[in-house]
C-alpha cells in the first residue's frame, strides 16, 4: 500500500465518520425538540381554562400553538377571516 492509498482510505474513514456524526447530531437536536413540545402541550393541558384565556389560548388551540412555536397565539382568532 503506497502513501496516496493510505491518505484516500483516511480521507473516506474520515467522511464516514462526519456523516455518522452529523446524523446523530440531528437525530439529538430532533430529539431533544420534540421532548421540549411534549413539556410545552403538557404544561399547556395542565392548566386551567381561565389560565389558558389568560394566556389568550384555548383548549383547543394548544396543539397548534405547541406545533407552531413561532407563532403569537393571541394573533390567532378563532372567527373566520375579517374584511379588511
Amino acid at each position: 500500500m503506497n502513501t496516496a492509498h493510505g491518505v484516500i482510505g483516511l480521507e473516506r474513514h474520515i467522511r464516514l465518520k462526519l456523516r455518522a456524526s452529523s446524523f446523530f447530531k440531528r437525530y439529538w437536536s430532533a430529539l431533544q425538540e420534540w421532548r421540549e413540545r411534549e413539556r410545552l402541550r403538557s404544561d399547556l393541558y395542565y392548566l386551567n381554562d381561565f389560565e389558558l384565556h389568560d394566556i389568550g389560548i384555548t383548549r383547543g388551540k394548544i396543539d397548534y400553538v405547541v406545533s407552531n412555536r413561532s407563532i403569537d397565539p393571541r394573533g390567532i382568532r378563532s372567527a373566520g377571516p375579517t374584511n379588511a
